[in-house]
């Protein structure tokens, strides 16, 4: 099947800076995808790219099959930006409805339903809106036309951790239907639960895409056993990927990097009683993309416009 996304080589600078850099990127149909990295890193210049907000200095994109610059393209496209500007006296669902007529006749139906859903207030005049209902308007314009592809720039900024779980709910029912997401964030928590594979970059320049499966695998595991009798630690010493080790008479805590087979491996040579594994911590893995030494991403410097 065709790529969502197909980039080669796709390059922006802003003068001197550098923006994004020999971007290869593929997204595939029906996934949803999370773009990772801090504030700066060139998530955002790549999303005005792929919409031909922005021309790249060099390099090559298709998106849906073609060329973001026909037109036909960003009718297929549902966009919440990162920073959404909503202004005027016009109510939100009267400026939903005229959106929904541009794009070919939404119902006034399907802009209910998605603010039931987000519990957004469409009475209130754009200009009064808060941060929150701003969000909300945000996303019901984007998913209302039902597009082929979604592309979310920070979405939950704003929103209760209630509405956060019914946006990644939709989200799911997107995927479900064989339609393609682009999430970007800057918070490894708010894509991990939906995302198939996600992409971290770093200064300008992709530095990972690994499948949500694989970066669980890789994860720090927080572990702890509880043994019938007191336990020799030598028992547990040097074993693949075990740190942090701390036996205590019939107690065992360590730090897991990646597989757990040897640990439960020399557990299972003694009688166990209890045993404590915290969730994975993605963040930390996430983290350890950026640990590299400063100055070795710094020197070209990245710069997005705001």
């Amino acid at each position: 099947m065709t790529a969502v996304v197909e980039t080669e080589g796709l390059t922006k600078f802003y003068g001197g800076r550098r923006g994004l850099e020999d971007l290869d990127l593929e997204i595939r149909p029906g996934e949803v995808f999370g773009y990772l990295g801090p504030n700066g890193a060139g998530k955002t210049t790549t999303i005005r790219l792929l919409l031909d907000v922005i021309r790249p200095t060099r390099g090559r994109m298709t998106v849906l099959g073609s060329d973001p610059r026909e037109a036909g393209v960003r009718s297929r496209i549902g966009y919440l930006p990162g920073e959404l500007a909503l202004e005027g006296r016009e109510r939100a669902g009267d400026y939903l409805a005229f959106l929904g007529a541009v794009r070919g006749g939404v119902s006034r139906g399907r802009i209910a339903e998605l603010a039931e859903r987000l519990e957004a207030d469409l009475a209130v005049p754009m200009g009064k809106l808060s941060k929150g209902n701003r969000q909300k308007v945000g996303l019901i314009q984007a998913f209302m036309h039902e597009p082929e592809f979604l592309i979310l720039d920070e979405p939950t900024s704003g929103l209760d951790p209630l509405v956060q779980q019914e946006f990644l709910a939709m989200i799911r029912e997107v995927r479900a239907s064989g339609r393609t997401v682009l999430m970007s964030s800057h918070m490894l928590a708010e894509v991990e639960h939906v995302s198939d594979r996600v992409g971290i970059v770093r200064a300008g320049r992709l530095v990972a895409v690994e499948d949500v499966a694989a970066l669980r695998e890789k994860a720090v595991r927080q572990v702890e056993f509880h043994f019938d009798a007191p336990v020799p630690r030598e028992a547990f010493e040097n074993l693949p990927g075990v740190r942090d080790l701390r036996v205590e008479g019939a107690g065992v805590r360590c730090t897991i990097d990646g597989r757990p087979d040897a640990l439960v491996k020399a557990a299972a040579r003694f009688t166990v009683v209890h045993m404590v594994s915290a969730e994975p911590d993605l963040e930390e893995i996430f983290l350890t993309y950026y640990s590299d030494e400063e100055a070795r991403h710094a020197r070209a410097g990245v710069e997005e416009p705001a």
